[in-house]
């Protein structure tokens, strides 16, 4: 299953740095981020809850920017 996601965040490299984590998280089989687009597409492993998988993502995200946002709800 395949998600797009409305992001708030404030460069580029954050941008990059939130592709990275959001591709190493558990229930994620790929992930890319659009700074310009301020989106995340995620396509979530088979068997994944997309909810608890972004949940994590998101957790993870704001540890290196804290004012990050995922709208996934």
């Amino acid at each position: 299953m395949k998600k797009t996601f409305k992001i708030e965040v404030d460069c580029a490299v954050c941008a990059a740095k939130m592709e990275e984590t959001a591709k190493k998280a558990p229930g994620v089989k790929d992930a890319s981020v659009s700074f310009l687009a301020q989106k995340m597409k995620v396509e979530f492993a088979e068997g994944a809850d997309p909810k608890t998988t972004m949940e994590g993502i998101a957790s993870a995200c704001r540890k290196f920017e804290p004012d990050s946002e995922i709208y996934y709800d």
